[in-house]
């Protein structure tokens, strides 16, 4: 069994267990791997901020009958019910320091947003939604702490896109980051060296973050869900490469697999938050 098809299997199981009913992707018909309705397939409902945050962004994870997040695999579902339930009872720091970005004692994290984009230029029309922006007081050194979260589709077999050539002409916005340049060049057009992660994505992001807050003042953290056998031993050291290379620029980015967080999250705080502890491991490990 394949990575993609082992995390599909698993979350069909998990419904299952708790008597969730399944549909098919176009309701009566396609593979059952869909909540029948969206607040099945969530911890909690989606605040309502943070709803508008999915009806702005253009991924269009809420809508069609089932929408996206309404699949078991959805990436977008995952992320909300690990991040939302910190941002309702308002102890963000909780989350920020789980996910590595700074110790225990720090407090400076105040709002989790989905879905936010930073432009890269004006020439781009479009810029790339970020999963999750942890957002930090004005005195803090880091202004935001951002979260590329990656769950079934990093195992697709859709093979994933390279840099457009017109990042790669605008020499300004690479300046600071010469090593991720040359890297760039070489998965422009097309990546043929990555096969579970995305560097163009990664990449795009840092640019956008880099345009608004400049480099020294975010950063990155790309929070994947492992698995077993070769996909990830490949996907582990694909991550390292892409690690050494914005080391190299000074960018702050570091990895961490949904696993790592829950267990560290359920050795912490199981006793304080008990209900999530309990969802998020049960369905997630």
């Amino acid at each position: 069994m394949n990575a993609h098809d082992y995390i599909l299997y698993k979350q069909i199981q998990w419904a299952h267990r708790n008597n969730i009913m399944l549909i098919g992707s176009k309701g009566n018909r396609g593979y059952k791997a869909y909540t029948q309705n969206l607040n099945d397939n969530l911890f909690e409902p989606l605040l309502p901020e943070v709803k508008g945050n999915f009806e702005e962004a253009d991924g269009g994870e809420l809508t069609g009958n089932p929408c996206k997040m309404q699949a078991v695999h959805s990436s977008s579902a995952l992320g909300v019910n690990i991040f939302q339930y910190w941002k309702r009872i308002n102890q963000i720091p909780v989350i920020a320091a789980a996910c590595e970005f700074y110790n225990r004692n720090n407090n400076t994290s105040q709002d989790i947003n989905f879905e936010v984009k930073f432009s890269i230029n004006d020439k781009f029309r479009f810029s790339p939604n970020i999963d999750v922006v942890i957002t930090n007081s004005p005195k803090s050194r880091f202004k935001v702490f951002v979260i590329e979260c990656k769950f079934s589709e990093a195992y697709s077999s859709q093979k994933h896109s390279g840099i457009d050539p017109k990042y790669i002409e605008l020499d300004t916005i690479w300046e600071d980051i010469p090593n991720l340049y040359q890297f760039a060049k070489t998965i422009s057009p097309d990546d043929g060296q990555f096969t579970y992660l995305h560097p163009a994505q990664l990449i795009k992001h840092i640019l956008g973050l880099k345009e608004k807050f400049g480099k020294n003042k975010f950063r990155l953290l790309y929070l994947w869900y492992d698995t077993i056998g070769p996909e990830s031993a490949t996907h582990h050291r694909e991550i390292n490469e892409f690690i050494k290379i914005t080391k190299a620029d000074g960018v702050y980015f570091h990895a961490m697999s949904y696993q790592e967080l829950i267990i560290k999250l359920s050795e912490e705080y199981r006793g304080a938050h008990k209900d999530y502890i309990n969802y998020v491991s049960g369905r997630y490990l």
